[in-house]
């Protein structure tokens, strides 16, 4: 009789074990469902595309995505996240010789050559001071979507220090030859269209964006329409 209860004693413990198991598979299956709920497309409100057309000759190459006339799939963030970019304050490596700082925060990108804030040649970058830390899921940028070209040495970076001398993380860096001296990177150059280029920021906390670049492939003239950068307050 001892032998038989304890025979039940284990039938019953392994079956409790057994329906625990059961229970943890079921939360870990149902988490990502209700996690893909939570997540929407951002609001981007695209530009209209450039009437320039598409040059003859285009660059091409190892490190450069290929043109691609399809839009790109749409980037999923927490429902909720907003543009905590929009009018806030920007800051230049030197001053632009085309537009002012202020409008690559204004929320206007056309392809229109007032809207485009131009530099002089050589790495240089653009900041934006969101005014105080957020968690940052996407940085959308518009270089110049006037012409299809491809912008050398895109580096984003964020961080919570103004000089980005410390505590930086790095979103994009397609700079693979080290030639802006921030560290190789390993993502891949791309053409400008009026579609922009998203870049996942994984959820990051910061107050500060910086981007640089070093040219384009039609010009040695550094450009920039527009930045923004959906988030939610870090607090």
């Amino acid at each position: 009789m001892k032998q038989v209860w304890q025979m039940k004693t284990w039938n019953w413990a392994l079956a409790a074990v057994t329906c625990a198991a059961l229970s943890a598979a079921t939360v870990m299956w149902v988490r990502p469902a209700q996690a893909a709920d939570e997540l929407a497309p951002l609001p981007l409100k695209l530009p209209q595309p450039t009437l320039k057309g598409t040059p003859s000759e285009l660059p091409s190459g190892p490190h450069i995505e290929p043109l691609s006339d399809k839009p790109p799939k749409p980037f999923l963030a927490p429902k909720g996240v907003q543009n905590v970019a929009l009018g806030k304050k920007v800051t230049t490596s030197v001053k632009p010789f085309t537009g002012e700082p202020s409008q690559i925060t204004d929320g206007k990108k056309e392809p229109d050559d007032d809207q485009v804030v131009e530099m002089r040649r050589g790495k240089q970058w653009v900041q934006v001071d969101l005014g105080e830390p957020f968690k940052i899921y996407a940085i959308a940028i518009w270089h110049d979507h006037r012409w299809i070209q491809v912008f050398h040495d895109v580096i984003v970076q964020v961080s919570d220090d103004p000089d980005f001398t410390q505590g930086v993380t790095t979103i994009f860096n397609n700079d693979v030859d080290n030639s802006a001296g921030l560290g190789i990177g390993t993502d891949k150059e791309y053409f400008e269209t009026h579609y922009g280029r998203v870049f996942d920021a994984k959820g990051v906390v910061g107050r500060y964006v910086r981007a640089y670049t070093n040219g384009s492939s039609l010009s040695a003239i550094n450009a920039c329409q527009e930045i923004e950068v959906y988030g939610v307050p870090a607090k």
